[in-house]
């Protein structure tokens, strides 16, 4: 018989048994919107069931594992041969598994596709983040493939494929493939212009050896990687097959893998090519910075993505947990103090995926106007929307108190995770530069931009307020580059301002208008004006169906 004392009372129930698609109701909601009708229902269908999935306890389990039992190297196997092998442990696999077969690696060649696989990946995301790494990648290498028609011709299908083929063998006799990239150097880090590793031609058309040291190299039990070089005509793209069409292993020296921070899971590595390493080159040599950004674009709308979801399953699991904990004589949701809390989270989480929904349907629709809208808005988003994913999760974390320091909560997880996206794919600086560089050489991209948040002037007071305040910004470019930042974060908040105001709820947009851009509300969460439906925020936020 249990003691007294140890019977367990006023704690929340686990957060699993819920289908993560269905409850989160900014995402269902953007789904509906930007799909034509006639695929809605089949896609809601496909989203429910990873939605199901990722809410899952086995599929939650899988993601604990896969970070407990982080990815080991073994460069030699037992009889001293050289292998460069990374070992994972089996729940890795397997939602890589279900990530691939889901579609996450097959965005461009269906209809619909970047809308429908940015909201999977959003799902997906909420499970475990690491194995996003592999599948975002994979799914930003099509528009560099396509650079080389031969090439896309072969690895594009592989690509897209829903069968997930673990083990490195010839790609030509497997079902589907993973890619990777080696762009980063450890003397020029985001300046890709500064590669120093070397292309060698050969007699064989496009064929090159490689030589240099790639300092960042995820997930290298990928089957190819996308990798810059500097041949005689100046840096370009190169696809560096892990196994040759022949059988053999390709040069591909792992020295040793980075113990990073979070995203334990995945295994980020520093790789040698020896002046052996097969390559074929992808588009023109010297073009290869061109030939990689459409690459670069699609990956840092996935760091967008996946910050809105680690924010989304943050807000999650705060407003869950005070749903059910009680303190000083009532539930922690229903305290005006907390509600508060959790609706400035519930906004800024929303804000998130509304935007980076928008930019997914904007690859879609592939029209000029959303093409240049790109252009600026995926900079300045990658820069807001990825800083703000540390202070959401830290905030939420607060919520749950003790519980939510300890690991157990998952909350630690999500913590340690939520700057990568900021760093990866260019750091905030890197964003907001380019930001500036799209600003001074593509007026269509403002234009496109302006046009977009347009569309809600005259619909709040606070937000056509800010769109002038960012217009007399945008009119006095001196000392500009020193205010990037400011402008890129400037870009960002009127956007996801402009879009909630069009699309979300009357009380979750006047929140953001409030808190965001009226001056409404003080630098930490928690802090919007009292008189506000916060009740309602906080009850559009619940996971429940």
């Amino acid at each position: 018989m249990e003691a007294r004392s140890h019977t367990v009372t006023n704690q929340a129930p686990p957060l699993v048994g819920y289908d993560v698609f269905t409850c989160d109701r900014a995402l269902s909601e953007a789904v509906a919107r930007h799909l034509p009708a006639e695929l809605l229902d089949g896609v809601r269908e496909e989203l429910r069931g990873l939605g199901r999935a990722a809410g899952s306890e086995q599929v939650r389990e899988w993601g604990e594992l896969a970070n407990a039992f982080p990815p080991r190297l073994r460069t030699h196997d037992r009889y001293g041969r050289r292998i460069d092998e990374v070992d994972f442990h089996p729940s890795w696999h397997r939602l890589l598994g279900k990530a691939v077969a889901a579609g996450l690696t097959d965005a461009w060649g269906r209809p619909g596709g970047h809308v429908r696989r940015a909201a999977g990946f959003l799902v997906a995301t909420q499970a475990e983040a690491g194995h996003g790494c592999p599948v975002s990648m994979t799914h930003a290498a099509v528009p560099a493939l396509r650079a080389e028609p031969e090439l896309a011709a072969v690895w594009e299908p592989l690509a897209a494929s829903r069968v997930y083929e673990r083990g490195l063998r010839p790609a030509a006799g497997k079902a589907g493939v993973l890619l990777g990239m080696g762009l980063t150097e450890k003397q020029g880090g985001s300046d890709l212009r500064a590669v120093a590793t070397s292309a060698r031609p050969l007699a064989e058309d496009g064929a090159y050896l490689l030589t240099g040291h790639k300092w960042f190299c995820s997930a290298p039990m990928s089957d190819a990687f996308l990798v810059l070089a500097r041949a005689p005509g100046g840096p370009t793209c190169f696809l560096v097959p892990r196994v040759l069409d022949d059988g053999s292993r390709n040069a591909f020296a792992l020295q040793r893998l980075k113990d990073k921070l979070g995203n334990r899971s995945n295994a980020s590595a520093e790789v040698e090519f020896d002046g052996t390493t097969w390559a074929r080159r992808v588009g023109e040599e010297g073009r290869g910075l061109r030939t990689v950004m459409g690459m670069v674009a699609a990956t840092r709308l996935d760091c967008v993505l996946g910050s809105a979801a680690l924010m989304r399953q943050a807000v999650a699991q705060a407003v869950h947990h005070a749903s059910y904990r009680a303190a000083f004589g009532g539930l922690l949701a229903d305290k005006p103090l907390m509600r508060n809390v959790l609706a400035d989270l519930a906004v800024e989480s929303e804000a998130a995926t509304v935007l980076g929904m928008r930019l997914a349907a904007a690859y879609d629709s592939g029209t000029e106007r959303d093409l240049a809208l790109l252009r600026i808005a995926v900079p300045a988003a990658k820069y807001w929307v990825t800083k703000r994913c540390v202070p959401v999760v830290a905030e939420a974390l607060e919520c749950l108190g003790g519980n939510g320091y300890v690991e157990e909560s998952g909350l630690p997880r999500l913590l340690r995770e939520s700057p990568l996206n900021s760093v990866w794919e260019g750091a905030g600086n890197v964003q907001a530069l380019d930001v500036l560089r799209a600003l001074r050489t593509e007026p269509a991209a403002l234009d496109a931009y302006l046009r977009e948040v347009g569309e809600a002037r005259g619909a709040d007071p606070r937000l056509d307020r800010a769109i002038r305040g960012l217009l007399a910004e945008l009119a006095d470019l001196d000392g500009v580059e020193a205010r990037a930042r400011r402008l890129a974060e400037r870009l960002a908040v009127v956007l996801q301002g402009a879009l909630l105001v069009r699309w979300a709820p009357p009380e979750v947009a006047d929140a953001f208008c409030a808190g965001r851009l009226g001056g409404e509300a003080g630098s930490a969460f928690g802090t919007l004006p009292h008189t506000l439906d916060l009740r309602a925020v906080v009850e559009r936020a619940r996971p429940v169906e």
